[in-house]
């Protein structure tokens, strides 16, 4: 199986030298120089693992990787610095670091820790079921309850709420949503989302006690019982 990695780094050199690596060993690549674009990916895409840079433009490695983490994402991510202090290592594995290489490195010297990292992650069993409070999705079955009572809905809806509860509780944007639900890498300039946003929050709340999919202006949308 092909593996997927991210890696971040603003230090060209080094960012073509780790890609570049990795690419003759068979893995696919995305490279990100700046923080907020690698976070954006890292969350809105599936990865093996995340090589991380310390320091980055726009928003720097350390709140990158809490971010992260705080979106309920277990990627190992390695966090690559520079900065070789004791203190310094501490905090990137106290974020949520899984390890921290110093620069310089030697490229077998990564490769090795990431082999390692992913052979201590176990496998996690598929997900056949998505919740959010008394929301309910059977992807088997291709079926949606909320509170007892089943929900038709077409295959782009379901495809839609089922991206929904993969992020629930997050913000999505229309981008991420033109990119997970549509495959569009740009935005066509239609409604096409406010329409099926629309269809689809008429069938998943029209009935039910509580509004679960909720606006958040001039950002996107959110999954959640919670107001």
């Amino acid at each position: 199986m092909t593996r997927r990695l991210l890696v971040v780094e603003d230090d060209t050199s080094t960012l073509e030298y780790v890609a570049k690596g990795f690419e003759e060993l068979g893995w696919v690549v995305e490279r990100h120089a700046d923080g907020r674009d690698g976070l954006h990916l890292a969350t809105s895409s599936e990865f093996d693992l995340i090589i991380l840079d310390r320091n980055l433009p726009g928003m720097d490695g350390l709140s990158v990787l809490k971010a992260i983490r705080a979106s309920g994402l277990e990627t190992p991510v390695i966090i690559l610095s520079a900065i070789s202090h004791v203190d310094e290592r501490v905090k990137g594995l106290r974020a949520g670091g899984d390890d921290y290489v110093t620069k310089p490195f030697h490229f077998s010297e990564l490769h090795a820790r990431a082999d390692v990292l992913l052979k201590r992650k176990a496998p996690a069993a598929a997900q056949t079921v998505l919740v959010c409070g008394d929301l309910q999705m059977e992807l088997l079955a291709r079926r949606v309850m909320r509170a007892g009572r089943e929900i038709a809905l077409l295959p782009r809806e379901f495809k839609l709420l089922e991206f929904f509860l993969r992020h629930k509780e997050q913000v999505v944007t229309r981008t991420m949503l033109l990119e997970g639900v549509w495959d569009y890498r740009y935005d066509p300039h239609t409604n096409i989302i406010d329409t099926h946003i629309s269809r689809l929050r008429k069938k998943i709340e029209d009935g039910f006690d509580k509004p679960i999919l909720h606006t958040v202006r001039g950002v996107g949308y959110r999954l959640s019982l919670q107001p």
